[in-house]
């Protein structure tokens, strides 16, 4: 190498940072992450409306058994099963899915625009792919299948957010999308287009840990925290229905609820 080229990298070292510098002097930005205290902003703007601890004993096995205002859609399919039991402070849900030709759904009243449930709840690990799906349900709104508005999904590996009352529930939508699901048929595009805007899917590694889940509705935008961290958020129509009349458990097959709080914002 001559001597002119070695002077000319020796100056170019001197008036030149090292690329390391450079980036420290200008780190590059880093992508927001949405946060949101909504236990904090339904404790703040809310009111609570209803609060079970299920300290007590459940009566039976029919719909009314587990009390304080709980009902249970499915309980009376199979009077001879319990689905639900109340043992020592925690509700313990065991889907007789198979028997009853549906999966437990277990409702209490609601009656709010905007706030939404704080949930206790733990996968016991009792069977194979435990799941959970709660929400919001108006069984006075006409043109949505058994008044299902927006539900959360909560599975082995993933947490959705899910718009029924402009999606799959409204009965338009799935009277057409029926016939393709029979025949065992992709959807035609502007259908499953539509349909992917109404749900939001992020990952999540299921444990069998107990859990502070915190599911909220405020206009068109649906929140779920898990342990102080919002963790999903979606915006849809279906989310803005002005009556959440009902807030809903379904559960396929076993979960337990430790304490649930259903607060009204508007």
């Amino acid at each position: 190498m001559n001597c002119s080229l070695l002077l000319h990298r020796f100056a170019l070292a001197l008036i030149l940072p090292p690329l390391t510098a450079l980036h420290a002097a200008n780190p590059q930005p880093k992508p927001s992450v949405p946060s949101r205290d909504d236990a904090g902003w339904l404790h703040e703007k809310g009111t609570l409306i209803f609060h079970d601890a299920f300290a007590r004993e459940e009566d039976g096995n029919l719909a009314k058994a587990i009390g304080n205002g709980w009902n249970s859609a499915t309980a009376d399919r199979v009077p001879q099963i319990k689905m639900a039991d109340l043992d020592g402070g925690i509700l313990k849900i065991a889907s007789a899915s198979k028997e009853a030709g549906h999966q437990a759904h277990i409702h209490h009243e609601a009656g709010f625009t905007d706030g939404g449930a704080v949930v206790r709840f733990r996968f016991p690990g009792l069977t194979k792919g435990e799941s959970l799906q709660l929400g919001f349900v108006d069984r006075e709104t006409t043109g949505i299948h058994a008044g299902h508005l927006c539900y959360a999904v909560l599975s082995a590996g993933s947490i959705m957010l899910w718009d029924w009352k402009t999606g799959v529930g409204n009965l338009e939508i799935r009277k057409r999308r029926q016939p393709y699901l029979d025949r065992k048929e992709p959807l035609p595009a502007d259908l499953d287009v539509l349909l992917k805007t109404k749900q939001l899917t992020v990952p999540w590694k299921a444990d069998t840990e107990w859990h502070e889940l915190v599911l909220v509705t405020e206009g068109d935008e649906m929140r779920l925290s898990l342990d102080g961290k919002l963790v999903a958020h979606h915006r849809s129509a279906g989310f803005a229905h002005p009556m959440k009349r009902w807030f809903s458990f379904l559960v396929p097959s076993t979960v337990w609820i430790d304490d649930v709080k259903i607060w009204k914002v508007k």
